[in-house]
């Protein structure tokens, strides 16, 4: 560890994480015959100012006084992360980070862009939060521009403040238009924390033993570990027969991600989705895209993730990328269907606060602007293939899977048995920490690499990227 702390200072120093010298290089590890010379850090033109609040240490104490314990961490040694710009993430000694994590697939335009940052900071000087009972331009004008990214019908917007609000909005939605109350969701799925979207999460590990009603969990059409591989429609089968043995024949909705998130960066199987919409709309009900985390360019081919599929769902939910990290979400649906809120009063109080929607209107402009969507397509495919090419180098890499830049990969101790390498990926996280880059994990069994980057990564970082995973693979 103290090799690894001296690195973190020398990244730091002198042109600041402009490079290593060869010296601070044998010094931070020691090289060995053949070993590859340590990957340096993409040059970056931006210093944070000095940081002169409290450490990690008193911060996490008073965390652990103060904050609920259910609130983990990642690292042994918790980073105090006090600056980001772009891509990148300082901590409180001003040691640069590359950010392969994104605050979980949220930062899409990068930290703190000047675009983003001024659309808020003017909205908020002129007003932070009335009502919407009251009119403001901002709201609307967002809504507008959303909807304008939406397909066919889909231009009636709720806004609310997180994804599991928009989730549990749109569920109530589906069970009021049709009068049903049986939902269906994929087994893997995560789509929320509160009461009917803790009921459509189909993992033990978010599930509390608390009352979830109504909800079928169908079989994952998971590409990787599945029963049927990549066939889509033989897994959309089990739809049919959740509905013809589990329900009265008619249903609410059916919901899922195009890519889980949590779930472990999963793609649906090729074919699934327009065989299960076709089956849902036989059993007169709706469809719902979860685009929390695929939602918003990430994907690159296409703005929605739901898009690359082929088909067009009833309701779409949103978060995450959608403020760049402003609390905001929404749901996006048809005029006939969002007229069922009229039976009774609705009501957010945040949902649709002016700093949020400016803020958000300002994601949407430097989107398009900076084409972003392109990059992820094209920064994102790169990476891939980079990330393909240490798969065939490393065999505890048992998958790499995702587009653009919404990517995973597994990895396991046997590739036949697919054996979930729990502990391997907790080493490998923080040898990647050391050597300044950070990414999440995910997946059922904890073990994929969850990478969700800013929109704006470049090839430089994705050629840092694979190079310090190389090599911290190779310390295993």
């Amino acid at each position: 560890m103290a090799m690894q702390r001296l690195f973190l200072r020398r990244l730091s120093s002198g042109a600041r994480n402009r490079g290593l010298s060869r010296l601070a290089e044998a010094e931070a590890f020691p090289r060995e015959e053949n070993a590859a010379v340590l990957p340096k850090i993409p040059p970056f033109d931006y210093s944070p100012p000095p940081y002169t609040g409290p450490r990690a240490a008193e911060i996490l104490g008073k965390r652990s006084e103060f904050l609920s314990p259910s609130l983990f961490h990642f690292y042994k040694n918790p980073l105090n992360i006090v600056d980001g710009k772009m891509q990148y993430l300082f901590d409180e000694d001003g040691h640069r980070y590359l950010d392969a994590f994104g605050g979980i697939a949220t930062v899409c335009c990068g930290h703190c862009h000047p675009e983003v940052i001024e659309a808020i900071i003017n909205q908020t000087k002129r007003l932070q939060h009335s009502t919407v009972l009251y009119l403001n331009h901002a709201i609307a004008d967002f809504a507008e521009e959303l909807a304008s990214k939406l397909p066919g019908d889909l231009k009636v917007v709720f806004f609310t403040n997180s994804g599991t609000e928009a989730n549990e909005l749109a569920l109530m939605i589906a069970r009021l238009y049709t009068g049903c109350h049986d939902i269906i969701s994929l087994r893997n799925a995560y789509h929320g924390n509160a009461a009917a979207t803790m009921g459509a999460t189909a993992q033990c590990n978010w599930k509390f033993n608390v009352i979830q009603s109504g909800v079928h969990h169908a079989l994952n059409p998971d590409q990787y570990r599945g029963v049927f591989g990549s066939d889509g429609e033989k897994y959309a089968k089990d739809v049919q027969e959740i509905i013809d043995f589990g329900t009265s024949g008619q249903v609410a909705a059916f919901i899922s991600e195009a890519i889980q998130g949590v779930g472990g960066i999963l793609e649906l199987a090729p074919g699934y989705l327009p065989a299960v919409y076709k089956t849902i709309k036989k059993a007169g009900g709706l469809c719902i895209a979860d685009e929390v985390q695929a939602g918003f360019a990430r994907t690159g081919s296409h703005f929605w993730g739901f898009e690359a599929h082929g088909v067009v769902p009833d309701m779409v939910t949103m978060a995450k990328g959608i403020g760049n990290g402003i609390p905001i979400g929404a749901v996006v649906t048809t005029p006939e269907i969002a007229q069922v809120l009229t039976r009774r009063s609705y009501f957010n109080t945040f949902g649709g606060n002016p700093v949020c929607t400016a803020g958000g209107h300002a994601v949407l402009k430097v989107l398009e602007k900076e084409k972003l969507q392109e990059n992820a397509h094209v920064v994102g495919s790169y990476l891939k293939d980079r990330l393909k090419a240490l798969q065939e180098k490393h065999e505890i890499i048992g998958d790499v899977r995702g587009r653009g830049l919404m990517l995973g990969v597994e990895l396991v101790t046997d590739r036949q048995q697919k054996t979930p390498a729990k502990a391997e990926i907790l080493r490998v996280m923080e040898l990647m920490k050391d050597m300044g880059v950070l990414v999440g994990k995910g997946g059922f069994y904890g073990n994929v690499f969850r990478i969700t980057p800013p929109l704006c990564f470049t090839r430089e970082d994705s050629d840092f990227f694979a190079d310090v995973m190389d090599i911290a693979l190779s310390k295993l």
